[in-house]
């Protein structure tokens, strides 16, 4: 059994250098993300918040209906799409340089408990037949703020939750996590807010964030980065960036992720126009649901499959691979056209959606030191969550001269391409050996 003290990120004994975990007679690989489920505190934070973004996502899907449910204008959707995960690209960096200097317990507390009292706010408004849209976007947009200054906190803390041999069983948890939050609030929210409207829905995503405050305030972990962001201001603020720049890994994850990010998931948010395009489907049915679903369902199995069958892989060389399968999924799922085939093409695409995914994080958590833990994962989320929307509203403009088939075309050629670039091995990621070059600094 592996007993580990309370007193931060180093606090591992002797037995952490042992290949198993000894579960009563049973061992368990290290790096699994069965020994990952064996540490109290990864348990206590991993269910806090899965309780928290199931509530989250409850919200987020249901939104965009609410709003349209509200005005009839697209345009406005889009806006609160852009108020909810826009500022994940803005001020991602903010929140990285300020995970690297406070107390990160305190700090992402205070955010929870932020976007609490904000979705109860939203959920006041919607108590209205005619709310203010304007009152709405601000508050959405205030919970996006929060949402992006707490998010790279919420990923520092990770490795500082578990052994550093069992990190890419936590990060494949993580994956698998926020995935399944996307099916599951949805599948939960939809028929609450058909049943008693917008509401109620909201106050119950305001009651989960108690849960992620629980498993924060009662989980041991580092809350203080060892070595705080020294500078001015500005320097402060583009530190993360200098640091990319001067670690060939760091960047070469970072550039793959938003190149991926940009072109490669237009079709994640352009799936609605997919669906009715392609396969004659429409965004309000079940049959579109479930469409969603499946693709959900492949990626959260993709995301805990490098966490336990591909454990032991090299995660650089899986990534590298996944594009490719990517690529030739998506290039497969752009030419369907019977809604039969599309829901087995849509689910291993999503399986390889999130290979490419846990394999690329997990590379950079384990290359980090936590010094500078909160500003490159603040970069991370920057080039991930933030990018997406980006190039979602890019894909929109190019559907009418290409069609949405042409625009998954692009992302796939894209997707292609990066195999060449992401040579992970190359700068310095663990080979089939194990073995690793660099050190990041």
């Amino acid at each position: 059994m592996l007993f580990r003290r309370a007193d931060g990120p180093d606090r591992n004994d002797a037995s952490d250098a042992t290949d198993a975990l000894v579960d009563g007679d049973r061992a368990l690989r290290r790096g699994t993300a069965q020994a990952a489920l064996r540490h109290r505190d990864f348990r206590l934070v991993w269910a806090g918040t899965f309780a928290s973004n199931v509530g989250t996502w409850m919200q987020n899907v249901l939104l965009g209906q609410y709003a349209y449910h509200l005005t009839g204008d697209a345009r406005y959707v889009g806006l609160l799409y852009f108020a909810q995960l826009g500022p994940l690209l803005f001020l991602g960096q903010l929140g990285g340089v300020i995970a690297d200097m406070v107390n990160r317990r305190r700090y992402l507390v205070t955010m929870q408990v932020l976007q609490l009292v904000l979705s109860f706010g939203l959920a006041g408004l919607a108590v209205f037949d005619h709310p203010s849209t304007v009152a709405i976007f601000f508050c959405v947009l205030a919970i996006g703020i929060a949402n992006a200054l707490g998010a790279p906190a919420m990923g520092a803390i990770l490795p500082t939750l578990v052994p550093r041999d069992d990190l890419p069983g936590a990060v494949s948890l993580q994956s698998v996590q926020m995935n399944l939050s996307r099916v599951i609030g949805p599948a939960i929210g939809a028929p609450l807010y058909a049943a008693f409207g917008a509401a109620p829905v909201f106050a119950i995503n305001a009651a989960t964030y108690l849960f992620a405050v629980a498993g924060l305030v009662m989980a041991r972990y580092s809350a203080r980065n060892p070595d705080p962001v020294q500078g001015s201001p500005m320097e402060k603020l583009m530190s993360g960036f200098h640091i990319a720049r001067r670690d060939p890994l760091i960047r070469r994850v970072l550039v793959t992720m938003f190149v991926f990010s940009f072109f490669s998931l237009m079709f994640v948010g352009l799936m609605p126009a997919l669906a009715h395009s392609n396969l004659g489907i429409s965004e309000k049915s079940e049959t579109y649901g479930y469409l969603y679903a499946a693709f959900g369902f492949g990626a959260a199995l993709g995301a805990i499959t490098v966490g336990t069958y591909l454990a032991g892989h090299s995660k650089a060389l899986v990534a590298r691979r996944a594009l490719v399968a990517f690529a030739i999924l998506l290039t497969g799922f752009a030419m369907v056209r019977d809604v039969a085939v599309a829901f087995p093409a849509i689910f291993v695409l999503g399986y390889a959606y999130f290979l490419v995914i846990t394999s690329l994080s997990m590379v950079l958590q384990q290359h980090l030191e936590d010094a500078i833990r909160g500003r490159i994962m603040a970069l991370w989320i920057m080039s991930f969550g933030g990018t997406v929307p980006i190039g979602v509203f890019v894909g929109g403009f190019l559907v009418g001269p290409l069609s949405i088939t042409g625009v998954l075309l692009i992302g796939a050629a894209v997707a292609l391409a990066l195999v060449w670039y992401c040579d992970l091995v190359a700068v310095g990621a663990p080979g089939p050996s194990g073995s690793s070059t660099t050190v990041a600094t």
